[in-house]
């Protein structure tokens, strides 16, 4: 396998166990996040091109396409928020920007790389969602919207950009070593109580989510698009 993959949020907990997946498939790399000491520390262990870019700024996609390059086999839009609070206490503002961080974004970073992503032969787009779409969970209204139009959009690109580029999404459950977590996760107390929520008794991590991106990403998932595959523990599916 070969070609060069963007990562959105390069050097958080999925995009990073990601990139180092790709790395040993044989993929080039190129990351693109916020926190330049991090993104750096990883690029360099990776040997990955890197953009710093706030992913809030529109003009900021353009820009990262060009630097990544003309030639992308795929794109991972590893971005995302956890803003959890009662539907009467969010003000419109944290409604936006969880709407503008996590589908917005994902979708205006595709837009900037389809030329890239053309000039590669079954190149593929992985985006994430979450269990809270299909579930409906409590404090997640934000949330909730946010994910829901990234699942909307993972179709409706599959099926505009289809048969050279394709699309899929990914809906985790809540993971223990992600940062977006550790508002939730206090202690073990907490993760263990979260853990009891899930069929298999244990919160996921980002190498649970990264061994699915990559597939996608790999020709290996080449007659995949426009699904959403939860990776769960089984929690959008077992009552238990």
């Amino acid at each position: 396998m070969s070609g060069k993959v963007l990562i959105y949020g390069g050097s958080g907990a999925v995009g990073s166990a990601s990139a180092r997946l790709l790395k040993e498939m044989g993929y080039d790399l190129h990351l693109a996040g916020s926190n330049e000491e991090k993104l750096e520390k990883i690029a360099n262990e990776l040997g990955a091109g890197m953009s710093v870019a706030d992913i809030r700024d529109p003009e900021s996609f353009k820009r990262v396409s060009e630097e990544a390059g003309k030639d992308l086999a795929g794109l991972i839009y590893a971005v995302g928020t956890i803003n959890l609070k009662s539907v009467r206490r969010l003000e419109a503002e944290e409604f936006m920007n969880d709407f503008k961080m996590n589908a917005l974004g994902a979708v205006l970073a595709v837009q900037a790389a389809i030329p890239a992503l053309k000039k590669h032969q079954g190149s593929s787009v992985v985006f994430y969602s979450s269990v809270a779409v299909q579930q409906g969970l409590s404090m997640h209204s934000s949330l909730s919207m946010a994910k829901g139009a990234v699942e909307g959009l993972v179709r409706a690109l599959a099926a505009e950009l289809a048969p050279q580029i394709r699309v899929n999404g990914i809906a985790p459950s809540l993971l223990q070593d992600s940062d977006l977590s550790l508002g939730i996760l206090k202690d073990q107390n907490a993760i263990d109580s979260m853990a009891k929520n899930h069929a298999l008794k244990r919160l996921g991590k980002s190498k649970d989510i990264a061994s699915l991106t990559s597939f996608l990403i790999s020709d290996r998932a080449g007659w995949i698009t426009g699904q959403i595959i939860g990776v769960d523990g089984g929690r959008s599916v077992i009552q238990v």
